[in-house]
């Protein structure tokens, strides 16, 4: 074997998965002291351990500017290598640890993480006790982004939106209500859309699901909306609305205890019922752990 073949081998050997672990963080984070909360070390044992890698490697894998780190050509090319090893790495680890059990990491749009998830998770949880469940919440673009950075397994969406690396399928059917507080002017009647289009609305920020399905409903049927509030929670939404501030478009989900309770109430219009399709979005490339997969069965059963 050649000298430069044993230089290589021995380059390859002295790659450790806490420095790639950094490495990801890093390029997550654009700094080491955002990797170092991620990998919970110190700033210092994070640069140390990046430093060691790059010069493992034999060149520098991001570009500074200022405190800001950018992935170079280097960077770009380990990434996904990098990622994948620590995933290999983790699901080995898993099956040795069956006391634990493997994490259930998952993220779901505001809607499908505050309504339709949390009795999900409690029913898995009665048969997978010992299996810790990590749920981020946020509007769609987000969730898209974390199946696809690999920071989640599975991620729950209610919007359109899709990327090339991930595999979308149909999971649930939701429906868009228009609801007001009792006391606004248009409760109890029938709301025509002239009567709509000139109404103050309360909605989610434009990222959001709801917020796209919203508007390609409203729009379609109304025209342009004088939108007022545009707010990034749909409880902050519900409670705005309860005040009869303004006409909020949100899922039928979302507000079932509301009408229940009559502290909101559905307007009746003349508008065609407006339905989505929630789904379910994996990376092609990703093999789900048994964990996963497993909560997935228990979503669709």
């Amino acid at each position: 074997m050649s000298d430069k073949t044993d230089q290589l081998s021995d380059t390859r050997l002295r790659l450790t998965l806490r420095q790639l672990e950094v490495f990801v963080a890093t390029a997550r984070a654009g700094s080491t002291r955002g990797a170092a909360l991620r990998v919970a070390r110190s700033q210092s044992a994070a640069s140390a351990s990046l430093a060691e890698l790059e010069t493992t490697l034999g060149e520098p894998l991001f570009d500074r500017a200022g405190r800001r780190l950018r992935l170079n050509d280097g960077g770009r090319a380990l990434l996904p290598g990098a990622i994948a090893l620590l995933e290999q790495a983790g699901e080995l680890q898993s099956l040795f640890s069956r006391a634990l059990g493997a994490p259930l990491r998952v993220a779901a749009s505001l809607t499908i993480g505050e309504y339709l998830l949390p009795d999900c998770i409690a029913r898995w949880k009665l048969v997978h006790p010992t299996s810790p469940v990590q749920l981020t919440v946020g509007n769609t673009s987000k969730v898209i982004e974390a199946v696809v950075d690999r920071e989640v397994d599975v991620g729950f969406v209610e919007g359109p939106q899709t990327h090339p690396d991930l595999t979308v399928r149909r999971w649930l059917e939701d429906e868009l209500v228009i609801v007001a507080a009792p006391t606004h002017p248009l409760a109890g009647r029938t709301a025509t859309p002239r009567l709509l289009a000139d109404a103050a609305w309360i909605l989610r920020e434009p990222a959001s699901g709801t917020r796209q399905a919203a508007d390609a409903w409203l729009i379609e049927h109304l025209g342009p909306l004088k939108v007022e509030f545009e707010l990034g929670s749909t409880e902050a939404i519900k409670r705005l609305a309860a005040t009869g501030t303004g006409l909020a478009c949100v899922s039928r989900h979302a507000v079932g205890v509301e009408l229940a309770q009559g502290t909101l109430v559905e307007l009746r219009t003349r508008l065609p019922r407006s339905r989505r399709r929630l789904a379910i979005a994996v990376r092609r490339d990703r093999r789900l752990g048994p964990s996963t997969a497993d909560f997935l069965r228990h979503c669709s059963a």
